[in-house]
């Protein structure tokens, strides 16, 4: 237990966790001290209820889920979604257009033809290009929609920030004004720790099999989300193949990147745009970074080691050999 004083008030720090999606959520936040373990379980149990309704809605390995329903559902038929899916949707094409193509989420059965889906196919060899791109037709004010194509939607690289967002939206309704939360990589935070102090969020060397950290970056009041190759990945005829699909191609992410991270606004966001910026490699996603003003670290393989190219606020800040 972490006792601290902010304002002439005493805080202190509670940490919760619970599983979802495959891996962990984690929250960890200040406030009043004294909670019994009965009213930090219902913080606990309301976190556990919000990412749940999300792996609900928009989990391709669930086969009720509200997404598995719309990828069975005929081309041009309408079908009636929730309004956080409708609003996912609405922001995947919307990430889709500014990234050129570069994110797009109807590269699920390319996903499922490289072993990553929830029915792993067991390669024979390197399978053929599934050229993929999703069309919808998204109708908020009755919440429904259609898909334009066959395009199997795959949310992997989005549903999970968007989890973060609704941990973040379950404290917020809760009145706790200071926290970090988390699903896997994927962070945002509110406020800061006592003594107005900023979240401290560690960044994994990009290497495989390794938890080794490469760098710590500070975050108050917004998300960070990592994209790389070397967490998920499969090995045909000994050439490694991360689970990032490149639309374009219709093949697996192959470039310099061995990740990159965002920071923004939301964690929906950052997760999207490092996606679209691995798959848009060092030379094509630093130029559409710049050019947006965001916030970005890029890490490239260069020889045993790494380089890293850092951006703020659209502009490139230096690169560096690690």
């Amino acid at each position: 237990m972490k006792m601290s004083i902010e304002n002439g008030s005493v805080l202190q720090r509670y940490s919760v966790s619970g599983a979802t999606m495959g891996t962990r959520y984690s929250a960890v936040f200040f406030a009043a001290p004294g909670q019994d373990a009965s009213a930090i379980a219902a913080i606990n149990a309301s976190l556990f209820a919000a990412v749940d309704q999300v792996d609900r809605q928009m989990s391709t390995w669930k086969p009720d889920s509200d997404l598995s329903r719309l990828n069975r559902a005929p081309v041009r038929q309408w079908l009636t979604v929730p309004r956080a899916l409708a609003g996912v949707l609405q922001a995947a094409l919307d990430i889709g257009r500014q990234s050129g193509g570069a994110f797009d989420i109807g590269v699920g059965k390319l996903v499922d033809a490289w072993g990553f889906g929830p029915q792993p196919v067991q390669l024979q060899g390197q399978p053929p290009a599934l050229l993929a791109s999703a069309a919808l037709e998204i109708d908020h004010d009755n919440l429904r929609v259609r898909k334009l194509n066959a395009a199997t939607l795959d949310l992997s690289g989005i549903a999970k920030g968007h989890g973060v967002d609704e941990l973040a939206r379950c404290l917020d309704r809760l009145g706790i004004a200071d926290y970090l939360v988390g699903i896997d990589g994927e962070m945002r935070a509110r406020g800061a720790k006592p003594g107005n102090e900023p979240w401290a969020v560690a960044l994994e060397k990009p290497v495989p099999g390794v938890r080794e950290v490469m760098g710590v970056m500070e975050l108050v009041d917004g998300a960070i989300a990592t994209s790389g190759d070397y967490r998920h990945f499969v090995d045909v005829a000994g050439q490694r193949y991360g689970h990032t699909m490149h639309p374009r191609l219709g093949l697996p992410v192959r470039n310099r990147l061995a990740a990159v991270t965002v920071l923004a606004p939301s964690c929906m966001l950052a997760d999207a745009w490092a996606t679209a910026l691995l798959v848009l490699g060092e030379e094509d996603g630093v130029a559409l970074a710049c050019e947006r003003g965001m916030d970005a670290l890029f890490v490239l393989r260069d020889g045993a080691g790494f380089e890293q190219i850092s951006i703020v606020a659209g502009q490139v800040e230096g690169q560096a050999a690690r």
